[in-house]
């Protein structure tokens, strides 16, 4: 089993950056894609940015790519997402999640992960 705990959410203003974290633990996680999804409340979860095992490929969601950057610390099994440049739109709970199935492209659609933490709260105030 792994578990995944997020931080790093908070309340911040328009165009305001955010460091969010996500330890993992129980097994090690340096061979598995990870990923970054965000949700509000009547959507469903979307996907922000994913990584493979190695760092050596990311993706990004259009509405994300060029102000927010995906990286994973295998030494330490973290993953972190930077998000500057914040909007309103912005605003959701975000939720890191493991793919524990072998890959090598990264999945965008969230049933392909088995594992998530229980959510960091980011709210982007105008």
């Amino acid at each position: 089993q792994v578990q995944l705990v997020e931080s790093g959410g908070g309340l911040v203003q328009t165009g305001d950056s955010l460091r969010l974290s996500c330890a993992a633990s129980g097994r090690p996680v340096s061979t598995y894609i990870m990923a970054w999804f965000r949700q509000t409340p009547g959507k469903e979860r979307e996907f922000v940015a994913g990584i493979t095992w190695n760092g050596g490929r990311t993706d990004y969601a259009d509405t994300v790519e060029g102000r927010f950057t995906i990286s994973r610390d295998n030494t330490k099994s973290m993953v972190y997402l930077q998000m500057n440049s914040l909007k309103p739109e912005d605003a959701a709970v975000y939720y890191c999640a493991l793919r524990w199935r072998f890959g090598v492209e990264i999945p965008i659609m969230a049933n392909e992960y088995e594992y998530w933490g229980q959510g960091t709260r980011v709210t982007v105030s105008s």
